[in-house]
């Protein structure tokens, strides 16, 4: 795992701060993190930006952010004796998509590039901890804690204002010399490190993920309505889909990946290191009706340790209606969709009857 494990541990006292920083990072990179920075545990500069967020209510039914909001401004609340944090992220394309461009394949079910693989939470708290278990056989004992989007953190804040990359007007961070498609996570550490620095902006006048949006949930630069977004509507929401949105959903269903695609700064984007990425059961190409046809068993068993496995097989189903409504006619489809099946609630039977409407209105 590392050459650590052979070096006598050396207590920290004796040891240039500035050293141990630059030893982190080298031993985070080996663990396959693509970036590594030290950030000050201090997110109060996001406060006021996500009040306003939250008091639009462009956060929908994610009750959950209204709370711990001092916790997630101030992370030694969240974890006291935190001194530094340490800031890793990791890669997930297996293949780099074509700079701006947004492929069309109205029979495909599109599938977030993050999610065809492994849950990455488990993958970044598991790398964390080793990275945790490494630095204490070179120095010793310290308070370590490992998060992955599983506490109240401004992960993103954090992560920028120690450099590693900057807000774009989509609201992702983009890195300049690797775009957006990546995720983050933080190790809270009781390490006095010395902090990096925030890096600067460089979106310019561009608008490009505004404009390409399918739902227009971009309101604004760096301010999104979750309540349109195509991410929210098919993986946390679990109630019946405005029907003024369910034609821009096109046959996404999970996830959506355009507002990235479409950016510039992907022409740079890097390629994941570790194969839990890679997709599974054919998730990066297949079908609409290959999909309708899953009971739930078949999505229980081909959702394993996946990010799917969230949405529930409920609300999967209501997504894949929705794409078959806006597939192109298909006598297939409509049969398909006409058949009773009792594992469907009502939700997904409203989404049921407007794809066969919709679908009948496109007969020639």
């Amino acid at each position: 795992m590392s050459a650590t494990s052979t070096t006598p541990s050396i207590p920290l006292q004796q040891l240039d701060l500035q050293e141990l920083k630059t030893w982190i990072k080298q031993q985070a990179l080996q663990l396959g993190f693509a970036d590594c920075v030290i950030a000050r545990p201090d997110a109060q500069a996001e406060l006021p930006r996500f009040k306003e967020y939250l008091k639009r209510g462009y956060h929908g039914d994610m009750k959950f952010l209204e709370e711990n909001l001092e916790k997630r401004a101030d992370p030694t609340l969240l974890v006291p004796g935190t001194k530094s944090i340490i800031c890793v992220r990791m890669n997930y394309l297996v293949e780099t998509p074509k700079p701006r461009y947004v492929p069309d394949e109205p029979n495909s079910a599109i599938i977030a590039r993050y999610a065809r693989g492994r849950d990455y939470h488990k993958v970044m708290r598991g790398r964390l901890k080793t990275l945790a278990s490494i630095i204490r056989e070179r120095i010793g004992e310290f308070e370590s804690r490992p998060f992955a989007d599983s506490a109240p953190v401004f992960e993103k804040s954090l992560a920028e204002n120690a450099g590693m990359g900057w807000t774009g007007k989509h609201t992702l961070l983009i890195h300049k010399k690797s775009g957006s498609f990546f995720v983050l996570g933080e190790l809270f550490t009781s390490l006095e490190l010395p902090f990096d620095e925030p890096a600067t902006h460089h979106c310019g006048s561009c608008t490009a993920c505004i404009d390409i949006c399918p739902t227009q949930a971009i309101v604004e630069p760096y301010m999104l309505d979750a309540r349109k977004c195509i991410a929210y509507l098919t993986i946390e929401y679990k109630g019946i889909i405005p029907e003024e949105l369910r034609r821009g959903i096109g046959n996404r269903v999970f996830g959506c990946d355009d507002c990235q695609l479409i950016c510039p700064w992907n022409s740079f984007a890097k390629k994941a290191s570790i194969e839990d990425f890679n997709p599974r059961h054919g998730l990066d190409d297949v079908s609409l009706l290959d999909l309708w046809q899953w009971d739930e068993q078949t999505f229980l068993d081909c959702t394993e340790g996946s990010p799917i496995r969230r949405t529930g097989f409920q609300s999967f189903k209501r997504n894949i209606a929705i794409g078959l409504g806006n597939a192109p006619f298909s006598p297939q489809i409509i049969h398909a969709l006409q058949q009773n099946n009792p594992q469907h609630d009502h939700v997904v039977q409203v989404h049921v009857d407007w794809a066969i409407a919709e679908q009948i209105a496109k007969k020639p």
